[in-house]
């Protein structure tokens, strides 16, 4: 097996202009994002990469058939704008394996004429965040204002890890512009809310408009959690505190 391999299920010339990355991270907010707007924009499955960066598994469907574990490229047109996502269950287990999917991804992505990369993520701030802001990070200058006007917040320095940092850092070698916007989350949770408003801030840069329905839905579902959650443990709180002296 070769280290990494990619299969397109289409054989006619395709093209985009811009990426869209969001794999597994902080709260799952990036994936999350990736995901709602491939089934909004019904975007087509038009290509799975396997590698050996990969964890050692594979993934047994419901019929109880198993598979590689991969990642999977999509793409849509919408208002003119064609676009490619990058989705999937996986990064690499080790650096170098970071780096050497890195360099695949943008490989696709310059193959197809992408010029501009969005890396979507979690900012985990360690507490539960009533309105999240969505942080962001740029790998050009002149990107900057754009993304303010779009409702991005710059906070200075720190370090983004993974494919969405290095698709920006390598992405630049290759003259690519490059956009990480991440959704303030705890950490702890699966956070739809934090996508919700990374969404809101995706779309004004994209142009488009994406119904956030099913994303609210989850928020509001999760948030209802919480509070169950939050209530059990006050209350076992007070019932602890009977037993004092």
């Amino acid at each position: 097996m070769e280290d990494v391999t990619v299969t397109f299920t289409r054989d006619d010339e395709i093209e985009a202009s811009v990426l869209i990355e969001g794999l597994p991270g902080i709260g799952h907010v990036g994936k999350l994002v990736t995901e709602h707007l491939i089934h909004e924009l019904e975007a087509e499955k038009i290509g799975e990469i396997s590698s050996i960066y990969f964890p050692p598994q594979v993934v047994v469907d419901e019929r109880g058939v198993a598979h590689l574990v991969n990642n999977e490229i999509y793409r849509c047109d919408k208002n003119g704008l064609a676009i490619l996502f990058l989705v999937g269950d996986f990064q690499s287990t080790s650096a170098e394996g970071h780096y050497i999917l890195t360099e695949c991804y943008l490989d696709i992505a310059q193959d197809l004429g992408v010029r501009r990369i969005y890396t979507l993520g979690g900012y985990g701030v360690g507490h539960l965040v009533e309105n999240p802001r969505v942080l962001a990070a740029v790998n050009m200058e002149h990107l900057l204002s754009e993304v303010e006007g779009a409702g991005g917040a710059f906070e200075g320095g720190g370090m983004i890890v993974g494919a969405s940092g290095l698709l920006l850092g390598l992405g630049f070698a290759r003259g690519m512009e490059g956009v990480c916007l991440m959704g303030e989350t705890s950490g702890y949770i699966v956070d739809p809310r934090s996508a919700d408003n990374l969404l809101t801030v995706l779309s004004c840069l994209l142009g488009i408009k994406v119904d956030h329905t099913l994303l609210q839905q989850r928020a509001e579902e999760m948030e209802r959690i919480i509070a169950k959650i939050q209530e059990t443990e006050e209350a076992r709180g007070r019932e602890d505190l009977t037993y004092i002296g």
